[in-house]
């Protein structure tokens, strides 16, 4: 490298280099190879998924676990069970409160069986259907749950019960800070 390139910041060679243009604010720009506007073949698949999934959930219980087997059997098992969590929390959430939400946890439970992430999220579901519903569930299972379920449950309909665990041995301060909140708000209502 000669000293003028060092000086004048130019090319090998002397050419001076040209910044290349950057995209405008909100400009979202391909990568070479692909027209702009396409879908990474990743990404257009998982949206296919969610929306595969969103349909099933329309068509029945057991339409849906069929649907949920399906993509489960996507080459990508990672993005596959990520849908399948999408799914599965958007699901529940309409679900919670109605009475259908054990016959479509039952369903969808053996559908799950050897997918640990969605399998577990939905584990996790009906323990929060139990905690807002009054139905049986133990500390133990509180506290061994996922930071997302802990949070989930102190903002669900929770239990006087479940928020006094969970302000005494939540697994983050968060968690343990929020429940103390919720429970001290009802505590002056």
């Amino acid at each position: 490298m000669g000293s003028s390139e060092t000086q004048t910041g130019g090319a090998p060679g002397g050419a001076p280099r040209t910044p290349a243009a950057r995209p405008a604010p909100g400009e979202h720009r391909e990568p070479a190879g692909r027209p702009q506007g396409v879908p990474a073949p990743d990404r257009w698949r998982y949206a296919r998924h969610l929306d595969r999934l969103a349909a099933a959930g329309a068509a029945g219980v057991a339409g849906e676990a069929g649907a949920v087997a399906a993509v489960l059997r996507d080459p990508d098992p990672v993005m596959a069970q990520s849908a399948v969590v999408t799914h599965l929390d958007r699901r529940a959430v309409r679900l919670l409160p109605d009475a259908g939400f054990c016959d479509w946890a039952r369903a969808l439970r053996s559908v799950l069986e050897g997918h640990a992430f969605p399998a577990r999220r939905l584990r996790e579901w009906t323990l929060l259907k139990a905690i807002a519903g009054g139905g049986s569930w133990s500390a133990a299972e509180l506290e061994a749950a996922s930071d997302w379920c802990q949070r989930t449950a102190v903002l669900s309909p929770a239990s006087d019960e479940a928020l006094a665990l969970l302000a005494a041995s939540g697994r983050t301060r968060r968690v343990r800070n929020a429940a103390a909140r919720r429970l001290h708000r009802r505590a002056t209502l």
